[in-house]
């Protein structure tokens, strides 16, 4: 138990923010006890259907095609997604709006005044005020993101009426296991009996197809009982006898989320008897979907993409991307990960697909310095490589060094791209 001082209702956002920091021993605490016990004592039951989305990459894709598909049909959408690229508030939206800081205040106070000395983790107190915030605002539909594994995370305190696992691959393997096999698993725990459970992973471990199995789940498996129809520039979704023709090619860039988009249709067939969505308001959610930072190509010369990708799953989505992309004379990353990432498989899976690295120093927890990054990338046998101190002095020497048919790709973390997003503004501002 910390001892804190806890802020007041009229305390900044930010001062409840380092409260939560310094309120619970370790960031991350498997295990929902605590959490659920909360819950229970701020009848936080919510009445409306919850969509609870997990998966290794993909997830927060899919939350937003979801959101905006829901949105545009005429629902008000509740949507709680981590981690926050810029502000706080990113993590929790209405019809896909930032709520303000106020109504997050409102949420933690409230929080702290139930808990007692029940002690909360930072997404705890996150995931209680995001539904918290829902049920006060009046939304009709929740969906939420999954922040790590599944069947601990603390969004599986709430009942969904659908569960859909995105994809299944290694990351966080301290928590969660280093095969597939025990990944699986712990995604699959987010399933319920009785209930439809979607997976989009093209190779489900036998592991997620065993536990839905023993759960009593009702199982859907893309390539089995939902699947994509590819053309020129649109497709087409199948689930047993449902038939969705012509449909956009989502706004969301990369290949891969042909098949998020199928996953998000997948649980809309799943919630229509209590959330119905029109094809219209279906192909106006994919055409205006809006999720940075995943593979998000910028406006103007030379291209510049962000992407938040950093773990091997992703690392492969964005080479198989890029290398979709048209011929660029000097190809450019920016570049930084966590300590705590595999850093020598994703660089093995992109090494080939650029010239130059321009690599930066992150400063915080989990953090590593420049040297350190460059000198793993040049053991790998990475050519081309310049240190910068931090990740705004990399970007900046990109944007020195490129030409107008050059690409600039900046990837490895969150972090990586927040302190580019950042930078831009500052500079625009």
């Amino acid at each position: 138990m910390s001892t804190n001082t806890p802020p007041h209702r009229d305390s900044s956002l930010q001062d409840w923010l380092q409260y939560q920091e310094g309120l619970h021993l370790t960031a991350i605490d498997m295990g929902l006890a605590r959490v659920a016990a909360v819950r229970d004592t701020m009848g936080l039951q919510p009445d409306f259907p919850v969509i609870i989305v997990g998966g290794t990459n993909g997830k927060g894709s899919v939350c937003a095609m979801l959101s905006t598909m829901l949105s545009r049909g005429g629902f008000k959408v509740g949507t709680y997604t981590s981690p926050h690229i810029i502000r706080y508030n990113e993590r929790i939206a209405i019809d896909m709006q930032p709520v303000s800081d106020q109504r997050i205040v409102d949420s933690f106070a409230a929080i702290n005044d139930a808990r007692g000395e029940t002690s909360l983790s930072y997404f705890e107190f996150g995931t209680l005020a995001a539904m918290h915030t829902f049920m006060a605002e009046g939304v009709d539909v929740a969906v939420l993101e999954v922040g790590l594994g599944g069947r601990l995370d603390a969004v599986n305190i709430f009942e969904p009426a659908v569960s859909v696992v995105v994809s299944v691959d290694l990351d966080h393997q301290a928590y969660l296991g280093d095969t597939r096999e025990l990944v699986g698993f712990e995604k699959a725990g987010i399933f319920r009996a009785g209930k439809v459970a979607i997976c989009a992973d093209p190779n489900p471990p036998q592991s997620l197809l065993d536990h839905a199995a023993q759960l009593g789940a009702d199982l859907k498996l893309v390539g089995r009982d939902f699947g994509i129809t590819r053309m020129d520039n649109q497709w087409s979704f199948h689930m047993g006898d449902v038939h969705k023709h012509a449909l956009p090619i989502p706004a969301l860039r990369g290949e891969y989320q042909m098949v998020n988009a199928a996953a998000a249709l997948a649980a809309l067939e799943a919630v229509k008897a209590w959330l119905p969505v029109g094809i219209g308001a279906i192909k106006r959610g994919l055409l205006e979907v809006d999720w940075p930072g995943r593979f998000q190509v910028l406006p103007g010369r030379p291209l510049t993409i962000l992407d938040v990708g950093h773990n091997p799953h992703a690392a492969r989505a964005l080479a198989d991307s890029l290398k979709r992309m048209a011929f660029a004379s000097q190809r450019i990353a920016v570049f930084s990960m966590l300590a705590d990432k595999d850093l020598a498989a994703v660089v093995g899976l992109l090494k080939d697909e650029f010239d130059v690295w321009l690599v930066g120093g992150l400063d915080m927890p989990r953090g590593r310095t420049a040297e350190d990054i460059a000198s793993e990338l040049e053991n790998l046998g990475v050519k081309g490589v310049s240190r910068y101190q931090t990740i705004p002095l990399a970007w900046d020497a990109a944007l020195s060094q490129a030409g107008e048919n050059d690409r600039i790709v900046v990837f490895g973390s969150f972090h990586t791209v927040a302190e580019v997003m950042e930078h831009r503004l500052h500079r625009a501002s």
